[in-house]
């Protein structure tokens, strides 16, 4: 039964038993163990549902407060380090990027993108700070590009999240990163996951603190975020459940990673702003709302108002946007239909036409692990959807489908 026994406001009581009855369906399905999910609205009281198990085969129960591996959801928080750096002109969008990141001067660039890594033409310019928040600098995964040399280049170094060998420390990281070419021009393309990685790495260098030592004082703390960051203390792993990524040809269930001695346990090497973050449905929701006030919490200004509507806005081309849209199109049989919000802002999606239920303008991105996180500035609704089954199956992002399906129809206006 839902956590919270009252109806909050803006939402109407049978809309709420609905979306109860849907979360409650996917886990009786038995292809989701178990799901946490928030919805709150302007600034009434959270809604707040727990169904299910820790563990596909039983175990403690979903609690609100269980922590989850946040993955590609990671995206919209950690870019806020940056945009306090931006706020205080520590960095400016079109400074170039080799006084931090001298590993990424005198970039080459692919002649095609099946070229071998060494058939390549100087980049026609450096690489800027705005083209890291873009994700336009050049490189990043492309996973219809896959048989290619350049993304083979990608896995053989480590530089991505998705193997089961753990990215090596940010140093080691940038030097390898060094040793590859771009993709594209900078500037050129809209590209996944890497400019998220490598925004860490540049907050770092800039502020002379680790990532997680920035975000855990501007942001977390701030924002009273206790179970935020990139590991879980050993009194509270208890809390985190396994992460399964089921068999795609027979749905069974595997463990990707385990809580004790898994990835999450200890801190990593490489924190990475694109996809390394644990947390809980009210720490997101804590974060998410601050954006909806604009950069204010609990009468505290975190970031600029003009900073939160740059973050929130899209900031591709309509050639950039164009390229993003045949892709996310393209490919809804390998996403499972996730991705179809258009443009993209620093580090999150933003809606730029009608494709669902929700309007344009809203924001915020999904998770690999079975993690869906949004607000929408028309109706100031905040959503968590937290799971722990990835998306090896369509059963997590169905479940995000029919979570803001039903959402949107809750609304009492």
């Amino acid at each position: 039964m839902p956590t919270s026994a009252i109806t909050p406001s803006g939402f109407t009581e049978s809309g709420l038993s609905r979306l109860h009855d849907v979360l409650a369906r996917s886990v009786d399905s038995g292809k989701i163990p178990g799901v946490v999910a928030l919805v709150s609205r302007g600034d009434g009281a959270a809604h707040v549902e727990a169904h299910g198990t820790m563990r596909h085969d039983g175990g403690a129960p979903m609690q609100r407060d269980t922590i989850f591996r946040m993955a590609s959801t990671s995206k919209p928080v950690s870019v806020s380090a940056a945009m306090v750096l931006l706020d205080e002109c520590k960095l400016r969008l079109d400074d170039t990027v080799e006084e931090w990141l001298p590993e990424l001067a005198d970039r080459q660039v692919l002649k095609r993108i099946d070229s071998p890594v060494d058939d390549t033409v100087p980049a026609r310019r450096p690489i800027t700070v705005r083209d890291i928040l873009t994700s336009t600098f050049g490189l990043g995964m492309d996973m219809t590009m896959i048989g290619t040399p350049i993304m083979g280049a990608l896995f053989e170094q480590g530089i991505t999240p998705n193997l089961p060998v753990p990215m090596p420390e940010q140093d080691e990281w940038m030097r390898r990163l060094g040793t590859l070419p771009l993709m594209y021009q900078p500037g050129e393309r809209w590209q996944y996951q890497i400019s998220s990685d490598l925004l860490g790495v540049l907050v770092s260098r800039v502020s002379g603190q680790s990532f997680d030592q920035f975000l855990r004082e501007r942001i977390f703390e701030p924002l009273g975020m206790k179970d935020t960051g990139f590991s879980v203390p050993a009194d509270q792993i208890h809390r985190l459940p396994p992460l399964y990524a089921p068999d795609p040809a027979t749905g069974e269930f595997q463990i990707w990673d385990e809580a004790e001695g898994g990835r999450h346990s200890t801190p990593p090497a490489f924190q990475g702003g694109g996809g390394g973050l644990n947390s809980t449905a009210d720490d997101y929701h804590a974060y998410f709302r601050m954006l909806l006030n604009n950069g204010v919490h609990e009468r505290q200004r975190i970031l600029s108002r003009p900073a939160v509507e740059l973050m929130t806005s899209n900031s591709l081309t309509p050639e950039q946007l164009a390229a993003r849209e045949t892709l996310a199109r393209d490919n809804v049989h390998i996403s499972f239909g996730q991705g179809q919000q258009g443009g993209w802002g620093f580090g999150m999606a933003v809606r730029t036409y009608r494709g669902d239920y929700a309007p344009i303008g809203q924001f915020g991105w999904d998770g690999g692990s079975g993690t869906s996180t949004y607000a929408d500035p028309v109706n100031k609704i905040t959503g968590v959807l937290l799971t722990q089954v990835g998306a090896t199956v369509p059963s997590a992002i169905h479940l995000m489908n029919d979570f803001w399906t039903t959402l949107y129809q809750a609304l009492e206006d």
